[in-house]
């Protein structure tokens, strides 16, 4: 089960969907390694993983099209490789909170793209503070850091950063 597939899959958020999509998976004979599922406006959007022997992973390929009227979803597939170990890395979580306004992900996103920091996961969200009902926006990273930076300097650089935009942060090691 070396072969990977990704499944990327957009359409119109209603009950059932992740049953008939893994079920989809499951009778071509693949596996679900990995997927992140969420419901953005009124669209449920898919990413998976999906792992399986050659023939069963071009069973999924063939079939997509048909997939795609009866999910009534837009579905992209593309073969993969399982990613390569480049250097030494380490997990570090970056957690962020602020008043909602255009830019948060782009400024953050370019800190970390001028130190080659990779970003190896990111999600975001909004909601209405407690007791003001301002609208808040928060995002969660996990970071790929190189071994070799100074994590003393980049976690004052980074706070720096974010006392400058006016951001609520916090940057340490993944655990576990």
């Amino acid at each position: 089960m070396n072969n990977q597939l990704v499944i990327a899959a957009l359409g119109e958020d209603k009950p059932g969907l992740v049953d008939r999509l893994s079920g989809w998976v499951t009778d071509s004979g693949c596996n679900i390694a990995d997927s992140r599922m969420t419901v953005l406006g009124g669209e449920f959007a898919v990413l998976l993983l999906v792992t399986g022997n050659w023939n069963n992973l071009a069973k999924l390929e063939n079939q997509c099209d048909a997939m795609q009227d009866q999910l009534g979803m837009t579905l992209h597939i593309k073969r993969t490789e399982q990613r390569p170990a480049e250097g030494d890395y380490l997990p570090y979580g970056v957690d962020v909170v602020a008043l909602d306004h255009p830019g948060i992900v782009h400024n953050l996103a370019s800190f970390f793209s001028q130190r080659n920091i990779n970003i190896q996961d990111l999600s975001t969200s909004t909601y209405a503070a407690a007791h003001t009902g301002t609208q808040m926006f928060a995002v969660h990273m996990v970071l790929d850091v190189p071994a070799s930076t100074h994590i003393a300097t980049l976690r004052e650089e980074f706070l720096d950063f974010c006392d400058r935009l006016n951001l609520d942060a916090v940057i340490e090691p993944v655990k576990g």
